[in-house]
């Protein structure tokens, strides 16, 4: 692995997303190559055409509204690029990722994270000052 560093998300890199606010018991789904699970209260998020669920408690702690609907990430993240395949545990499920991806963090101690490709990550945050 690279060295982790320090990232904040592009200012315009803002997502659509949606409480999963009801009576359910929430729902799985595919992703990632892995099988995902959403929990009541977790969101579900449309971030430029990829749609996945979010956590409610790092929804709530990592994101900001803009307005009705629309959030940006104001947190930062702690990020590493990978040498090899491999996965990740996420707050979710499992992700799979290829060599070059970016192994994220929303904690600097390497908690709660998940993998993003290279070409997606580098649209979206920038390194920290």
């Amino acid at each position: 692995m690279s060295q982790r560093r320090k990232y904040l998300k592009k200012a315009d890199a803002f997502v659509v997303a949606v409480q999963l606010a009801l009576e359910t018991e929430g729902f799985t789904y595919r992703k990632w190559g892995g099988l995902q699970r959403c929990k009541p209260g977790d969101w579900l998020v449309n971030n430029d055409g990829d749609v996945y669920t979010v956590d409610r408690e790092t929804f709530a702690r990592t994101y900001r509204p803009l307005s009705p609907g629309l959030f940006v990430k104001t947190a930062a993240v702690w990020a590493e690029i990978t040498e090899a395949d491999g996965q990740i545990v996420t707050k979710e499920g499992v992700t799979h990722y290829r060599a070059g991806a970016y192994l994220v963090y929303n904690d600097p101690e390497g908690k709660d994270g998940y993998a993003v490709k290279a070409d997606d990550f580098e649209r979206m945050y920038e390194p920290a000052p």
